[in-house]
């Protein structure tokens, strides 16, 4: 793991002055935000422009799924306002991915960006899969589709912290991120497939999706920093930092 802030928090709000206001509040203690579809489909791109200003990456979750071109044409805006990340529906297929990762590069015009593949929704168990046609475990499936992913030149995978040992064994070159990250003793609320950001870190994530449990709390500061020195602290005890960056 490089030595970035790992955190992600989830701007899931429906105003745009919420979700900027809540960043610029959280910027100082976090390593990014993500913006989703309830932004995306309300307030509008612009608000991922208005995030970037603050001068973190922005991972918009746009979990793009539709035939190539409409993709490529999607993803290409989405890197034109200033996307670091954009998700993309590995279901989708090779075609569409590598349709995402070539028109995310033309819309960001030389400035940082990638792809990330979402494997399977951490909504979803694996009787959920089964009641799509889908065989195997959820594992199973998040490897699968790890391996199309990679071959089509993504930067990463979505995937919950219990698959990111999948990922490792078929991709191991791409960047994990894992959503669904409470801390110990938070409600799941709607995802089924949950962890902790130490057992997150110690299973291999390079980026910790973290959302109501940050921006929800009393005091959204303080359970940032909360959750930053658990990180901190996991990262010291697999090695994945020295005492030195601490």
């Amino acid at each position: 793991m490089s030595e970035h802030d790992p955190v992600i928090v989830a701007l899931d709000y429906g105003e745009a002055r919420t979700a900027v206001e809540t960043a610029r509040l959280l910027a100082p203690h976090v390593g990014g935000f993500k913006v989703g579809l309830e932004l995306l489909t309300g307030p509008g791109p612009a608000t991922v422009a208005a995030i970037r200003e603050l001068g973190l990456p922005v991972f918009v979750d746009a979990k793009l799924h539709d035939i190539p071109n409409t993709v490529r044409r999607a993803a290409r805006n989405l890197g034109a306002i200033g996307a670091r990340w954009v998700t993309a529906h590995a279901a989708g297929g090779s075609a569409m991915l590598e349709a995402a990762v070539e028109g995310l590069e033309e819309g960001a015009a030389g400035h940082q960006a990638g792809i990330l593949a979402i494997t399977v929704l951490t909504s979803l168990t694996g009787s959920d899969l089964a009641a799509t046609g889908v065989t195997g475990t959820p594992g199973r499936q998040v490897a699968r589709l790890s391996r199309l992913a990679a071959t089509a030149g993504v930067e990463g995978v979505v995937c919950s912290v219990k698959e990111l040992g999948d990922v490792a064994q078929v991709a191991p070159d791409l960047e994990r991120v894992t959503p669904g990250i409470r801390p110990s003793g938070s409600e799941t609320h709607d995802q089924a497939r949950v962890s902790s950001p130490t057992e997150a870190i110690r299973r291999g994530a390079d980026w910790l999706v973290v959302g109501r449990s940050i921006t929800r709390a009393s005091d959204p500061v303080a359970a940032a920093v909360a959750i930053a020195e658990e990180v901190r602290r996991a990262r010291l005890e697999t090695g994945r930092l020295t005492g030195s960056d601490g």
